[in-house]
């Protein structure tokens, strides 16, 4: 069998506010939670629990894709909520997305600084 991704733990200052927000950009399915856990299900059934960890953490990447329709109400999310976004990983780019690799791309920060990544088209 090939491998296939299942789930990950995404180290969190609220669980609960960046499941919330996971949920609203990425239109993830809410899932029960458990113990220190807040879980999301996005797609190919792939789990994301959020946890806050015993200890700091460095920022982390993040990158999903999603449907030309998908990546529209992303945007139009984050430009409603104010948040600041880029076209570029070194943040260079302001308030743009950008048109690489075929598709779009937006990159922004989430709620406990993890930096996303949206795109349109996988880069391979």
């Amino acid at each position: 069998m090939t491998a296939r991704f299942n789930h990950t733990i995404i180290a969190s200052t609220d669980p609960a506010e960046m499941a919330a927000f996971y949920r609203d950009l990425l239109e993830a399915e809410e899932l029960p939670s458990w113990g220190p856990f807040v879980n999301v299900r996005i797609g190919d059934g792939v789990m994301l629990q959020f946890a806050a960890p015993p200890v700091e953490f460095p920022p982390q990447h993040y990158a999903y894709l999603v449907d030309d329709a998908h990546f529209d109400r992303a945007c139009a999310t984050i430009k409603a909520q104010h948040r600041e976004h880029w076209a570029d990983p070194q943040r260079t780019r302001p308030g743009e997305i950008n048109n690489e690799h075929g598709g779009r791309g937006v990159y922004l920060l989430d709620p406990s600084g993890h930096y996303l990544e949206l795109i349109t088209r996988p880069y391979l």
